[in-house]
């Protein structure tokens, strides 16, 4: 552990405190994900008219989930923090290989979903081979953004570490500087979450990076929660910003409806670091899918202590 993380841990509470967060990341990340799935596509009066307020993970949606399944926003994050643990355990650290094998592993496992960008990126490397796709406009979706959190753990301290391998996953897939943008922003919003960010640092983090990037500017809100990482953005940062407690900020906003898993990710993932893993609520723990659960749980341990001892050659 380098000193000056291992200072900035025992500031934050020490390192029970910090595994406790980045465990709450991955499993808000999840839960979000297995809330949101439910309404995906929905607008918020269909929303209503079918569930009221939808705030139980029942399954269901247009993928015809099983109560507790996630999607695409879970497992391809969960691939992207095993080839960041095979690399440590094979000698290769941060081999961009092993994270474009991940991805084409998790597409051959025929995933419940796949979004067109992430699906187009990896069948591009099957060609030619290539960790990256020329610039493209239509890269500006939130695919990217979705699955960065292991890296965001397995970097924690070394900003330049974060900044060259969340682009490079990033890139694989999305080629765009708003998707860039977002991807770095909510990681290093995470992180410093993780290290105990308190409320009014926060409050000038998220306006920090509402000044760096104007388009994620989220007051007013315009209620849009698309897959268009500027929409994305503005519906995470307000939901998150504008409610305190984990389960009020998922709930709302998922049920904006469009793009309601990744959305409820993404804030279930800054919320669960906010709070930590012993403050979600049980019900929609014990509701997540098994398997899902203990992977998350492994992965989060595994990558906060790759963080802590990076492998050798780094």
């Amino acid at each position: 552990m380098t000193e000056p993380l291992a200072e900035r841990i025992a500031a934050a509470g020490g390192l029970a405190a910090v595994a406790d967060r980045a465990l709450g990341a991955y499993l808000g990340l999840a839960l979000g994900d297995a809330l949101g799935a439910t309404v995906e596509f929905m607008m918020p009066r269909e929303i209503v008219h079918r569930w009221g307020v939808h705030r139980r993970i029942v399954g269901g949606g247009w993928l015809k989930l099983k109560p507790g399944d996630v999607t695409d926003d879970t497992t391809m994050s969960l691939a992207l923090g095993d080839a960041l643990l095979r690399g440590a355990r094979e000698g290769r650290p941060w081999d961009l290989r092993l994270v474009a094998e991940a991805y084409v592993g998790w597409l051959r496992s025929k995933p419940v979903d796949c979004g067109n960008t992430c699906r187009r990126g990896i069948q591009r490397y099957l060609l030619d081979g290539s960790f990256q796709g020329p610039y493209n406009e239509g890269d500006g979706g939130n695919g990217a953004a979705m699955r960065n959190l292991p890296v965001a753990l397995a970097t924690l301290g070394d900003d330049a570490r974060f900044e060259r391998l969340s682009l490079a996953q990033a890139r694989f897939t999305h080629n765009h500087q708003l998707s860039d943008a977002a991807t770095l922003a909510l990681g290093r919003l995470t992180q410093a979450l993780l290290l105990g960010e308190g409320p009014e640092q926060t409050a000038a983090h998220i306006a920090a990076i509402v000044e760096a990037t104007p388009a994620f500017r989220f007051t007013p809100y315009r209620g849009r929660a698309s897959a268009y990482v500027v929409d994305t953005m503005q519906t995470v940062l307000h939901f998150f910003s504008t409610r305190a407690g984990f389960e009020d900020a998922v709930v709302d906003c998922v049920n904006r409806g469009e793009d309601a898993d990744t959305n409820g990710a993404l804030v279930g993932m800054l919320a669960g670091a906010r709070c930590g893993a012993s403050r979600l609520p049980r019900d929609w723990l014990a509701r997540l899918k098994p398997a899902v659960r203990v992977a998350v749980i492994e992965q989060a341990s595994a990558l906060v202590a790759l963080a802590l001892a990076p492998p050798a050659g780094a």
